[in-house]
């Protein structure tokens, strides 16, 4: 089973995802610019790389989207 560090959960209704990184949440990213600063505060050395890398696991909706569906 393949383990990601970063978990981007699915849209909210009134819009977002929360994010955790290493079990802990992070807060809630309302674009990419909001998770690369969320990878960037826990460290990560390329947080723009990481952010289209498969370190990522993408729950619900589609990748980089942080609408829900109406």
């Amino acid at each position: 089973m393949t383990r990601h560090p970063v978990v981007v959960y699915p849209p909210s209704v009134s819009g977002g995802r929360r994010v955790r990184i290493d079990a802990i949440i992070s807060g809630t990213a309302y674009s990419d610019r909001d998770l690369i600063e969320f990878l960037r505060r826990a460290g990560a050395q390329e947080p723009e790389a990481m952010a289209e890398s498969n370190l990522i696991e993408w729950r619900g909706g589609h990748p980089h989207e942080y609408l829900a569906d109406a």
